[in-house]
């Protein structure tokens, strides 16, 4: 079997947020193969995919080296390129069955672009302990799928430097539970992006995720209605890494476009027991 891992959100290699592809199967492998794997491939995301009788549709599930996760942007994108650009897939478009539902990604350009559900966000006061775990104090807290605690400004963001074990006792009733936390701000002045983000996951057992499409899914309808736009330029700030994503609020979903590059082809020889 083939397994490629794949730069996601980013157009250049060592950019965006790498993800692992495993080739379509024919039948789920056991839960137990596939956490195992993943794990292996300490990557943020491996992504496995089922073939079903549509050539241009296949089951999609996505494992960190913790867990299952229900939604994942950057591997869903890697999962589309590698079908698209490595396995030469005859499709304008691919849809994918997950437990978020059904997702789509079309070629687009020369890049992609990913049809996903908005994820609303509620303004809350800040839990207790969480300005001190992040080294900063929020100027806004809000809950939904994720916790999102609004800065003071894109330095505030670049320059985080949490304390991950304290970010993970932080009371949290997100959807992705305690641990999962983005920092993120308004751009600053003459940026060629609108706002800047940073996500920790220790709770995922990702102490950072370099870019994050789930997060946009959050983030987009919530700066959305602040600048009075629908479409917005996002740059997640990874140090050394960094990935673009542009974001389009449609309604009651989210279109993320972005770029995706493989930097290896490999062979799996590990087979499903």
């Amino acid at each position: 079997m083939r397994q490629w891992t794949i730069d996601a959100f980013a157009n250049a290699p060592f950019r965006g947020n790498p993800a692992c592809v495993v080739e379509p199967f024919h039948a789920w492998p056991p839960e137990t193969w596939m956490r195992a794997l993943a794990a292996e491939n300490n990557q943020a995301e491996t992504a496995f995919l089922l073939k079903t009788d549509d050539p241009a549709r296949f089951g999609l599930r996505w494992f960190t080296p913790a867990l299952e996760v229900q939604l994942c942007g950057h591997a869903t994108l890697a999962a589309g390129h590698a079908l698209f650009a490595e396995l030469g897939l005859q499709t304008d478009a691919v849809t994918f069955d997950t437990l978020s539902g059904p997702l789509s990604v079309r070629q687009a350009g020369d890049g992609y672009e990913m049809d996903f559900p908005a994820l609303p966000h509620r303004r809350i006061d800040a839990p207790a302990g969480l300005a001190e775990a992040l080294g900063a104090a929020p100027v806004e807290t809000w809950t939904g799928h994720f916790l999102i605690a609004v800065l003071e400004n894109e330095a505030a963001v670049r320059t985080a430097r949490p304390d991950l074990t304290a970010l993970q006792a932080v009371p949290s009733d997100a959807g992705m539970g305690p641990g999962n936390i983005a920092v993120t701000a308004l751009a600053d002045a003459g940026a060629p992006y609108d706002v800047v983000s940073r996500f920790f996951a220790p709770g995922s057992g990702i102490p950072e995720d370099p870019a994050t499409g789930s997060l946009h899914c959050g983030l987009t309808p919530l700066f959305a209605d602040r600048l009075g736009r629908e479409a917005l330029r996002f740059f997640q700030a990874y140090p050394g890494r960094g990935g673009d994503l542009d974001c389009e609020r449609r309604g009651e979903r989210v279109l993320l476009r972005g770029q995706a590059v493989t930097v290896v082809d490999g062979v799996l020889r590990a087979q499903p027991t």
